[in-house]
């Protein structure tokens, strides 16, 4: 194998193979094959049913809590297959955090939202390291100079994107691998959706993130690359502005051209 082939490999956090989705007769995913990179944003972009999210929810198995789904393939995290029956689907999706569309604070306070993960995974020694691992979650956040001080008030008291912060802080509290969102600034003015969109950016540093996104200019914007779904395939993944500016399959350039959407 080329030295460049070994380092191209060795960047792959996620990789799918092969995966198709099936709820009930419904073929909703379709020998998918793409792979997730450390430190990267990959935008998953598509009409609407097109396979974006049911694609994402393969990747922490929870398609599992979707009555008559079922996948097929391999899908692996760091080479080990994550649908091995040997692998427990509760420490995969502490590793594969996920932020959904619209914010979801448990109803608890700020900290007990925050430390939920860690007390169920058992992530701490002591209090104060629980309090520690709070606090560097909700910096990484961008949250905890506006919650430092009301740490024991509701979680669903926030804002909008406060929430929705709060949500990034609770994934990233249990230290994972991955971050997978879906379309996560779609329920926030523009103002919280700036400052989320900053968030991921930053979080890319150290984590390899996978969002969903309806917005061409938000893909733009923040990922590295970008897939194409349509009807359940996989069209085409490219470099992001090599996909805008110039992709190769028909599908994807009258998507692009608003020909469909």
């Amino acid at each position: 194998m080329a030295e460049s082939e070994v380092s191209e490999a060795s960047d792959i956090k996620v990789r799918a193979e092969g995966v198709d989705v099936f709820y009930g007769d419904h073929h909703a995913i379709k020998d998918v094959t793409l792979d997730v990179r450390r430190r990267e944003v990959l935008a998953l972009m598509g009409p609407s049913g097109c396979g974006k999210s049911t694609f994402l929810r393969c990747l922490n198995r929870m398609n599992d809590y979707v009555d008559g789904a079922r996948v097929k393939g391999r899908i692996t995290l760091d080479q080990a297959d994550i649908y091995d029956p040997a692998i427990d689907p509760v420490q995969v999706r502490a590793r594969v955090g996920m932020v959904a569309q619209v914010p979801n604070p448990f109803p608890k306070s700020v900290f007990d939202n925050v430390a939920f993960g860690p007390r169920l995974h058992g992530l701490f020694d002591s209090r104060d390291e629980l309090t520690g691992l709070v606090e560097e979650s909700l910096q990484r956040a961008g949250l905890w100079d506006e919650v430092r001080d009301y740490l024991e008030r509701p979680g669903t008291s926030l804002s909008g994107g406060q929430q929705q912060r709060l949500c990034v802080a609770r994934a990233i509290a249990n230290r994972p691998d991955v971050l997978l969102m879906d379309e996560p600034v779609s329920s926030l003015d523009p103002k919280a959706a700036a400052i989320v969109e900053d968030l991921i950016q930053e979080l890319a540093e150290q984590y390899a993130i996978v969002l969903v996104t309806h917005s061409m200019e938000q893909a733009k914007r923040i990922a590295d690359r970008t897939a194409f779904f349509y009807v359940g395939d996989l069209v085409e993944v490219a470099d992001t502005q090599q996909l805008f500016e110039n992709p190769r399959e028909e599908r994807t350039r009258r998507y692009m051209a608003g020909v469909f959407g």
